[in-house]
């Protein structure tokens, strides 16, 4: 084998190593950056997060931010977890899927309130969305109420407004998906928020009961306002993750 035979092989191997090394570094450098990303976006909230022990701090908190962003509606809270945030809503039901309450864009968006719903209405049914990031930031908790251990020390949930805060017991937690238009005789949880009768009321319950992961004993009577928070999840195409509670009276 000549020597130039063997200098362009030695070459060759060279290249590929180096590109090799290249790729591994760009793998590393991206892992980094997304970390980073994620920290830096956790970091805008960190300095607004409630302390537990101070009563009516909720209240105050949504307070504060209204006059930095007058679409913070309120604050959403549950013991223990992560969820710890305000809660936007905007016109545009797509624009704080990408911002934050800053109106910054972010890949982690916000948790944010369905632009039809008013969350001053009692007799409502509040959807509620948020991502569901490989980091658990945002709602990506709630993929953990597929676990009824997990339920079992984590049942209720805190929402504030600018005026009063309230308590919500969970009624069921379920998995479900965003239907096609062109199908029929579906449950489509996510478009039902206010309720003209008691019959509506009952039937949104019974739904969610007929398709809950397991009973957890509490269901909800007609008057009592509802929440029901959904996430996305990825057993199925176009999967939900969704819990359902209603307002303690």
């Amino acid at each position: 084998m000549s020597k130039q035979h063997n200098k362009q092989k030695n070459k060759l191997k060279y290249i590929i190593v180096t590109i090799c090394v290249l790729a591994i570094i760009g793998g590393i450098s991206y892992f980094i950056y997304q970390k980073y990303k994620g920290n830096s976006s956790e970091d805008i909230y960190k300095d607004i997060k409630v302390d537990e022990s101070e009563p009516n701090i909720n209240i105050a908190k949504v307070k504060s931010l209204q006059q930095e962003n007058a679409e913070v509606k309120g604050w959403i809270h549950i013991d223990n977890t992560i969820i710890d945030y305000p809660i936007l809503q905007s016109p545009d039901n797509e624009y704080y899927l990408k911002h934050n309450y800053k109106k910054e864009e972010s890949k982690y968006g916000s948790i944010y309130l369905k632009n039809k719903c008013d969350i001053s209405n009692n007799n409502s049914n509040l959807i509620i969305y948020g991502h569901n990031l490989n980091d658990d930031q945002m709602f990506n908790t709630l993929l953990k109420y597929e676990d009824k251990n997990f339920y079992d020390t984590h049942k209720t949930i805190k929402i504030a407004t600018d005026s009063e805060e309230h308590d919500y017991s969970i009624i069921c937690a379920f998995k479900s998906r965003i239907f096609y238009q062109d199908e029929t005789d579906v449950f489509r949880y996510y478009n039902c928020i206010n309720f003209e009768n008691e019959d509506q009321y009952n039937e949104y319950i019974d739904n969610c009961k007929k398709i809950q992961l397991y009973d957890t004993g509490i269901s909800a009577n007609y008057g009592e306002q509802l929440i029901t928070l959904i996430t996305c999840e990825y057993s199925q195409e176009n999967g939900r993750m969704v819990v359902v509670a209603k307002r303690n009276t």
